[in-house]
């Protein structure tokens, strides 16, 4: 006999929880998978040189792109709240007004960073055949910002419509459209750094735009529905401020991820740009994890804050952070083991890149320990409503302390200070988190049942 199907309103033990969350984690796995692909197949066809342009150039479509981020989690917590305060109609104007807002602004920004992509690469230090690869490359990413802004709104809102599934399923079929096209374009038909992107762009309208026509369909069997809509300006507003924290933690990782590779350039040159872009790929699986369960439990909490049912919030809260601890000690025991092996997959070619990554990747993998906490504090309080808690939660995890850290721990310990940066930064937020647990509780009581 079939389980029954999962809802918001259960009562959720550790069995039906992880059956619940198990596939946005997937989806964010294998989006990080897919992503990996694209600088593994640069880097062994193209070259070191390009796969440092790919990643030096990467932090601005991302930076452009995370208004995705914003409204999907600040709107699927605004329409998990009103799902359970019972008026699905209204959910699915909202869902809908959330999406056509997001499909606009990131059109502009699109056009803009097309603009502003060469002085940008400069800016950065980038020149001759680098600064080459870097602009190509994101000219062409540029015109994948609207469908990537859709697919990060669609991870999460599906989750809100009960259907996480069905989220993994399209994610799985984007990721397997680039990982093809990157061998075809790139390994086989030698198109270079155009090919990667053009693999991205193809991949980002499966995952972004497929999803559309679905919820289109009044007889999806799902929780939201797209239809005629109107302007809900303080909603949208509301959404905006909600959803700050994820603004911020993919803005902070943008503007850091570029003040990585400026003090990577200053005192390793190019290989140390390659380096770390080794570590982000490879740190996006581990982390993956982490987001994949704030992201997945997230409408939950909504669902149940918004029912009133803080006996069950306060089940989630506490399952959770068991569950993080779990996975926190023993991905990083994985990392650790795994390291040497992922390097040499990337830049075997390249006996002092691989020393050097090595070396690199094990100092930063301690931060695993902690990073999962803070992931969670933030999508906890995006979840209850509270915005602003979560939002400086993330100011100060992902852009404070690490710029911060960045700026001092170099000129103490050299490179090592760059790669436990990140670690210095996720201890330091792990003491607000803390706080901000104790603290709201009087507010949203979810720590006693």
């Amino acid at each position: 006999m079939p389980k029954k199907a999962i809802q918001l309103s259960d009562h959720f033990n550790y069995s039906r929880l992880l059956r619940f969350v198990l596939p946005c984690i997937g989806t964010m796995l294998f989006t990080s998978v897919y992503g990996i692909v694209d600088g593994l197949c640069v880097s062994n066809f193209v070259g070191k040189t390009a796969f440092a342009a790919v990643n030096l150039i990467m932090p601005l479509p991302q930076l452009l792109g995370t208004i995705g981020f914003m409204l999907g989690t600040g709107g699927s917590a605004i329409v998990g709240i009103t799902l359970g305060e019972g008026d699905p109609k209204k959910a699915d104007r909202y869902f809908t007004m959330f999406l056509l807002a997001a499909l606009i602004s990131v059109s502009v920004l699109a056009v803009l960073g097309i603009l502003l992509l060469r002085p940008v690469a400069e800016l950065l230090g980038a020149k001759g055949e680098l600064l080459d690869y870097a602009v190509r490359y994101g000219r062409i990413l540029m015109l994948a910002l609207p469908p990537f802004a859709l697919q990060n709104m669609f991870q999460s809102f599906f989750v809100t419509a009960e259907k996480p599934l069905l989220g993994f399923w399209f994610t799985v079929g984007a990721g397997c459209t680039n990982m093809v096209l990157d061998v075809v374009m790139v390994g086989m038909l030698h198109w270079g750094v155009e090919g990667a992107a053009l693999a991205t762009l193809i991949s980002q309208l499966v995952g972004g735009v497929l999803p559309v026509f679905y919820f289109i369909d009044h007889g999806n069997t799902s929780r939201l529905h797209l239809c005629r809509t109107q302007f809900y300006g303080r909603v949208l507003w509301d959404a905006c401020i909600n959803g700050s924290s994820e603004l911020m933690t993919n803005l902070s990782m943008s503007l850091v991820n570029i003040l990585y590779n400026f003090q990577l350039l200053r005192l390793a040159g190019e290989n140390g740009v390659a380096a770390y872009g080794v570590i982000m790929y490879a740190a996006f699986l581990f982390v993956a994890v982490f987001v994949g369960y704030a992201v997945g439990s997230a409408p939950i909490v909504s669902f149940h804050y918004g029912a009133r049912n803080h006996a069950e919030v306060h089940n989630l809260y506490q399952k959770s952070l068991r569950l993080i601890a779990v996975v926190a000690v023993s991905m990083t025991a994985v990392s650790m083991v795994l390291i040497p092996y992922v390097a040499r997959i990337f830049v075997g070619y390249d006996a002092q890149l691989l020393a050097l990554t090595s070396r690199a990747f094990r100092l930063y993998a301690l931060s695993f320990l902690i990073m999962g906490f803070n992931v969670y504090a933030s999508s906890f309080f995006t979840a209850l409503g509270d915005g602003v808690t979560s939002a400086l939660i993330s100011f100060l995890r992902t852009l404070l302390f690490q710029l911060a850290a960045l700026l001092l721990l170099p000129a103490l310990w050299g490179i090592d200070g760059v790669w436990l940066a990140v670690t210095a930064a996720e201890l330091a937020a792990l003491a607000v988190s803390v706080y901000m647990f104790m603290t709201k509780d009087q507010k949203f009581h979810y720590r006693h049942a």
